[in-house]
C-alpha cells in the first residue's frame, strides 16, 4: 500500500500539532496534493531553489520545511520573479510542500526543545506559557474477547499517557443489551432478538489533539458494527505549551559567561557569534528561544535567567537587555533552528519504521544561513 503524503502529515502534526500555532502563522500543506504518493522527503528550514533542485536530484515527492513556503495570500504568481519561479518549479517538478512552523516551536520535543538540549540544559521548562494540554476521556464498552485487542489498539495510537506512565486504563465488568434491527449484522446476536452480552467498559484518558486518530484506531479494532462510547471533557490540567524554553547548565553549575559563549558555538556549530552584557557574569540559569526570540527577553528575566541564547537580536533589544542585566548570545536564526532538523528526521524514520513504510529521509545538504562572516 503506497504511503501518502497526508501519511506524513499527520506524523509530523502527532508530533506538532497545528494548535499550537501562533495566530498570525501558516503551518501545514503549502503546495501540491494530500493524496501524492511519497517515498522519499527532503527536510530543510527554508524552500528556495536550491532546495528545490536537490529534491529533484534526490527525487523526493515532498519537501517537509519549517519556514513556511506561503505566509500570506498571493495576488498573482509572476514565474518572472524568484517566489513565482519557485513555484513553478515546484510543480513541474510535481514535488509536495509542507510546513511545521510555530507549531513546531512550541510543542514538546520541538525546536526549542531540541535547542535546549543541543546546549545541555537540565531542569527545562517553558519560557512563555501559552496554553496547557487538555485531556478527554474516553469510555469504550467491549466485548470480553476483544478487551484487550482495544485496549492495546488505545496505547498504540496515543492514549493512557500519564506523565511517563503509558497505557493507562481502567475497566469494570458488566453486561451490556442491544438489539439488532432489520438489515443489521451484528457481531454477537441476531436481527430481532434482544442480546445480553458479557461487555467490558473499558476507560482510558486522551489529549484533546489525538482524539480523532485515537477513535479512529478504536473503531477499526472494535468487532461491533457500532460501537458505544463517550468522550468527556476533562478539568485535569495538562504540561504546559508555549515559546521559548529555560533550564540550567549541565554539570557544573555556573558557567563563566564568555566560556558558554564558546560552549554555544561548538553545540551549535557556528563560527561566530554576537553576545553583549556583563562579561563577568557567571551563568546560573540559561533562557533559549529558537529563531527570532529577541521580544522574550522579559520573560528570560522573569525566570530568572541570566542569558538569553537566540537569534536575530536588534540594537535597541540588546541595549534593553543590557540594561535589565541579562546577558545574551545571538547565535543566529539559522543556527538556533536548524538543530530541530536531525530531530526530526529522527522522529520520522522510526515512525515509518514501526508502520512497515519504505520512506526515506533526506537532510538538504546544500542549506545553510544566508549570512557570511569576514
Amino acid at each position: 500500500m503506497p504511503v501518502r503524503a497526508k501519511d506524513l502529515f499527520r506524523l509530523v502534526e502527532k508530533l506538532a500539532p497545528l494548535e499550537l500555532a501562533e495566530q498570525w502563522d501558516n503551518p501545514g500543506l503549502q503546495i501540491g496534493a494530500p493524496e501524492a504518493e511519497v517515498s522519499r522527503v527532503l527536510l530543510a528550514l527554508d524552500v528556495d531553489e536550491g532546495v528545490c533542485r536537490e529534491a529533484g536530484e534526490k527525487e523526493a515527492q515532498l519537501i517537509i520545511c519549517h519556514h513556511p513556503l506561503l505566509f500570506r495570500p498571493l495576488k498573482n504568481i509572476r514565474t518572472d520573479l524568484p517566489q513565482g519561479a519557485l513555484l513553478a518549479s515546484l510543480l513541474r517538478a510535481g514535488i509536495t510542500v509542507y510546513a511545521a512552523h510555530t507549531n513546531l516551536d512550541n510543542a514538546a520535543g520541538g525546536v526549542n526543545d531540541a535547542l535546549a538540549a543541543r546546549l545541555g540544559l537540565q531542569e527545562v521548562e517553558v519560557l512563555r506559557v501559552t496554553r496547557r494540554q487538555k485531556f478527554l476521556k474516553l469510555v469504550v464498552y467491549v466485548p470480553v474477547s476483544h478487551a484487550e485487542i482495544v485496549r492495546s489498539t488505545l496505547g498504540k495510537a496515543g492514549a493512557g499517557w500519564i506523565g511517563n506512565y503509558r497505557e493507562c486504563t481502567f475497566q469494570v465488568a458488566g453486561k451490556g443489551t442491544f438489539l439488532p434491527l432489520a438489515g443489521t449484522r451484528p457481531f454477537i446476536g441476531r436481527p430481532g432478538e434482544l442480546a445480553h452480552v458479557e461487555e467490558v467498559r473499558l476507560e482510558t484518558i486522551v489529549p484533546e489533539e489525538l482524539a480523532g486518530p485515537v477513535v479512529k484506531a478504536m473503531l477499526a479494532a472494535h468487532p461491533y458494527e457500532e460501537v458505544a462510547y463517550d468522550l468527556y471533557p476533562l478539568a485535569n490540567e495538562g504540561p504546559t505549551r508555549g515559546t521559548g524554553r529555560v533550564g540550567v547548565p549541565a554539570g557544573r553549575g555556573a558557567v563563566a559567561f564568555e566560556e558558554f559563549v564558546e560552549h554555544v558555538k561548538s553545540a551549535l556549530g557556528v563560527g561566530n557569534v554576537r553576545c553583549g552584557g556583563e562579561p563577568a557574569r557567571k551563568i546560573h540559569r540559561v533562557a533559549v528561544c529558537g529563531g527570532a526570540g529577541a521580544e522574550f527577553w522579559p520573560d528570560a528575566r522573569a525566570a530568572g535567567a541570566d542569558v538569553l541564547v537566540t537569534g536575530d537580536i536588534g540594537y535597541h533589544a540588546a541595549k534593553e537587555m543590557i540594561s535589565a542585566g541579562l546577558n545574551f548570545i545571538d547565535a543566529g536564526h539559522y543556527g538556533t533552528e536548524q538543530v530541530i532538523l536531525p530531530v526530526l528526521r529522527d522522529y520520522l524514520a522510526e515512525h515509518c519504521r514501526q508502520k512497515g513504510w519504505a520512506v526515506e529521509i533526506f537532510l538538504a545538504a546544500r542549506q545553510t544561513g544566508p549570512f557570511a562572516f569576514k
